[in-house]
This record gives structure tokens, sequence and C-alpha cells, in this order.
């Protein structure tokens, strides 16, 4: 058995590759989900899969996940999406198509112009009605991967992860709050007593990985990365640099703490720390930055059934690679070079 912890990402919409990738390690028996650290729509994932897996094992967090993303806006009968994604134009044309639609246009202009607080209750974040049907005493048990949810305190500016009994609808609701569109998400925190409010979590960690590091948990890490690392092309709209300047700013989290990690492995295989003194991570990723370059700020806002469908399979093919690729690397070494990455 091969026992991993799962980080997920970030990204609106751009989650549902997130779906795919979680569909084919579901469907693996000989790997086990000891954990997960999500962030905003990786949070949504992780909570449909704690809450399916803890009722129904592996089949009920496949189907909660399918559930998910149908109430989202996807096709989830495959025969039907394969039918649909045949008849209509690439991801990068609908993309494009999405991006210069008037109705985009509109509202993109008007979040960067006016507040969310002037409409007041009536702009409302439409996941609420979805995550309020999240069963909570399976996404808060004690049986099934730990689960870890991360938020940003608005007023201090630090993350907040939240996990166990804290877990609920508003904390769900608050790692899914971009500041830009809706209001912050206010109620009691747990852990102070006190009334605070919340952004998303991926402008503190996209997804945290330090709950992950307890050594309790096994020392593999899998992130599912769904914020490109890399564009070849140079942004020169005004969406086209919002959306760069904020998949820098979602990714940065994330590189800190990988950068840390390497840093405690270099000193580790060096001998200038004591092995068991530091946890000795095991760093794996799955990403598809060919597909999430085609797409935009458009498809990562609006859920679009075809779009969905092929970020779906995207996810698929990219954990069916990973596995066919680095399944024997699992609880061993790392498949990615993080002296690399940051080179």
């Amino acid at each position: 058995m091969k026992k991993i912890n799962l980080a997920l990402q970030g990204g609106g919409a751009h989650g549902a590759f997130t779906w795919g990738v979680l569909d084919v390690l579901l469907a693996d028996e000989e790997i086990e989900i000891a954990a997960i650290s999500g962030t905003s729509a990786g949070a949504l994932n992780a909570a449909a899969l704690k809450s399916g897996y803890v009722r129904n094992g592996r089949q009920g967090a496949r189907e909660n996940l399918d559930w998910l993303w149908g109430q989202v806006g996807a096709v989830t009968d495959d025969r039907m999406s394969d039918w649909v994604s045949s008849l209509t134009p690439s991801a990068a044309v609908l993309a494009k198509a999405m991006k210069y639609s008037p109705a985009y246009a509109m509202m993109d202009m008007t979040t960067r112009m006016l507040s969310p607080y002037i409409y007041g209750p009536m702009m409302r974040n439409p996941l609420e009605k979805i995550v309020k049907e999240f069963k909570y005493d399976a996404v808060c048990a004690s049986d099934g991967p730990h689960l870890h949810i991360c938020a940003t305190n608005v007023r201090s500016g630090k993350i907040r992860v939240f996990t166990g009994d804290e877990i609920s609808s508003d904390v769900i609701m608050a790692s899914a709050c971009l500041p830009t569109l809706f209001q912050a998400v206010e109620f009691t925190d747990p852990k102070t007593g006190k009334s605070e409010a919340f952004w998303d979590g991926g402008y503190t960690g996209n997804p945290a990985l330090y709950p992950l590091f307890d050594q309790s948990l096994p020392d593999d890490i899998l992130i599912v990365n769904i914020n490109p690392l890399y564009r070849e092309e140079l942004p020169t709209d005004v969406q086209a640099i919002q959306n760069r300047i904020n998949e820098i700013s979602f990714n940065s989290t994330l590189l800190r703490e990988l950068r840390a990690i390497d840093f405690v492995k270099r000193l580790i295989a060096d001998g200038a720390m004591k092995r068991g003194t530091m946890k000795d991570v095991i760093v794996h990723m799955i990403s598809d930055d060919v597909l999430m370059n085609e797409l935009n700020v458009a498809t990562k806002t609006i859920p679009q059934a075809v779009i969905l469908a092929r970020l779906k399979e995207a996810g698929q093919a990219a954990a069916t690679a990973f596995l066919k690729g680095h399944k024997s690397d699992l609880n061993v070494k790392s498949s990615v070079d993080l002296e690399a990455m940051f080179n």
C-alpha cells in the first residue's frame, strides 16, 4: 500500500482538473490518502472527497466528487461528456471566446471598479448553496483522511488552517472567497472565540503544506497544481496581466514552502542535520501547464460544461501518466526535482 498526503490548489473552475486527478487516485486500490490540505477549489474537492469516503469508501468519494462538479455545471455522464466535447471547439478557442464575450467583459469591468459591499446581501457566492449541502458529520469525522482547509485572515493577513470540528460551511466559503467578487466571510473563529473576517486561502497558502509535515503522516506529499508555474506568452492586455499576477501570487506561498523543504532535504543529505530531527518530505506533483496556458481568467471564473469536462479528462490523463511513470517512487523518493524547479 502506497500512503500519501494530498495538497490541492485553488483556481476556481479549473479545480475540475483536480476532480479528474482524484478520480484516478481513488480508483487505485494500492494508494491510500492519509491527509489532505486544500484551498478554495481544492477545499471543495477535499471536503467532497472526505464526506463521500467516510460514508461509502472510495466509490462514495468518487460519486460525491461527481455530484459536486455536477452542481457546479459539469456534465458528469462520461458518454454525454465525450459527445459534447466532440462537437465543440478546442479549449483555447472556447477560452478566447469567453474572455472576449460582452457579458464577461461587463462583469470583469464591474469587479474592477466597484466594491462587492455596495450590493449588500444580494451579491452572494453561488457556491454557498452547494457548500451547505455537504454532510459535515462526515467532513469533520475522525475517520478517513485528515482534512485541513486554508483561509486568509483579512485583518492580520495571516494564514488560518482549519481542521476537524473547526470545519464548517463558513470555513469552506471563506477559503474560496475572492475579495474582488464577494464580501469577506465573517464568523466566530473557534480557536479565538472572536468574530473574524476571512478571504481566499490562496493568498497565504495555496495550499498550506506544513500541516502535512506531522510525524504521524506519510512522508509523501502529492501536489495537484492548477496555477501554471510558467507562461510562455507575455500578458499584455489588462485581463491577462491581472490573471498572471494572481497566478504568481497564488503560487508564491507554495514555492516558498517547497524551498524550505528543499533546504531541509539538503541539510539531511549533507549530514548537517540528524535524520529524524525534521521530516524528510518526499515531493510529487501532477499538473498540465500546457492546458492551463490555453485557458484564462474567464474559464477560471465561469464554469462552462465543455471546459469542465476537458479539465476532468486532462486531470485523469495526467494522473494516469503520473502513476505509470512514478508510482514506484511513492514512499521511496521525490519525483520532483526541486533544485531544477528553483534554478
